[in-house]
């Protein structure tokens, strides 16, 4: 029996969600492979909040909490726009990020990239794809409180290299 081939994920909601609540990682994967037969790799990765800043030794001290803002509207669209991009580099079937804003704890999830193809290199590559875009052009602003005070989080210049080795030449948003 013929299977009728399953469209790639082009849903803006099933592609893309900015949300203030936790997330489950198993409902996430289970979304975004939607019983697709020709899936044979999913690679995620999971960020989450540390207990301190590893990157500035000047606020190297105990984080509490992590504040993440971002710009409605703007924010999904360029996530969406990388989707598209990572679509065009990668044999892959879906792309599914899920990313928090608000104020977060030590150990709490903060985003969630998940990416599905036949085999696992190219999703291994569309994930890592994904993530070094998040980290550099996605318009999201971190803040952490410490013992030391709040702080705002700059951006790294190891994070632009990561995004320069994909042939994108960008400062960071």
């Amino acid at each position: 029996m013929s299977q009728t081939p399953v469209p790639p994920d082009t849903g803006a909601t099933a592609r893309v969600r900015i949300q203030t609540a936790r997330f489950d990682v198993s409902e996430e994967i289970a979304a975004l492979q939607q019983n697709d037969p020709r899936i044979g790799a999913v690679c995620t990765f999971l960020g989450t909040v540390r207990d301190r800043n590893v990157q500035d030794a000047a606020h190297a001290g105990s984080v509490q909490t992590l504040e993440l803002e971002h710009y409605p509207g703007m924010t999904e669209k360029s996530i969406e726009a990388m989707i598209d991009e990572a679509h065009q580099r990668f044999d892959i079937y879906g792309v599914r990020v899920v990313h928090r804003v608000g104020v977060m704890h030590p150990t709490e999830p903060v985003v969630l990239v998940a990416a599905a193809s036949a085999h696992r290199g190219e999703s291994f590559k569309a994930c890592e794809f994904v993530m070094d875009y998040l980290k550099t052009q996605a318009p999201f602003w971190k803040k952490e409180q410490g013992l030391d005070g709040a702080h705002w989080v700059d951006a790294r210049v190891s994070d632009d290299a990561a995004l320069a080795r994909w042939g994108i030449h960008q400062p960071n948003a």
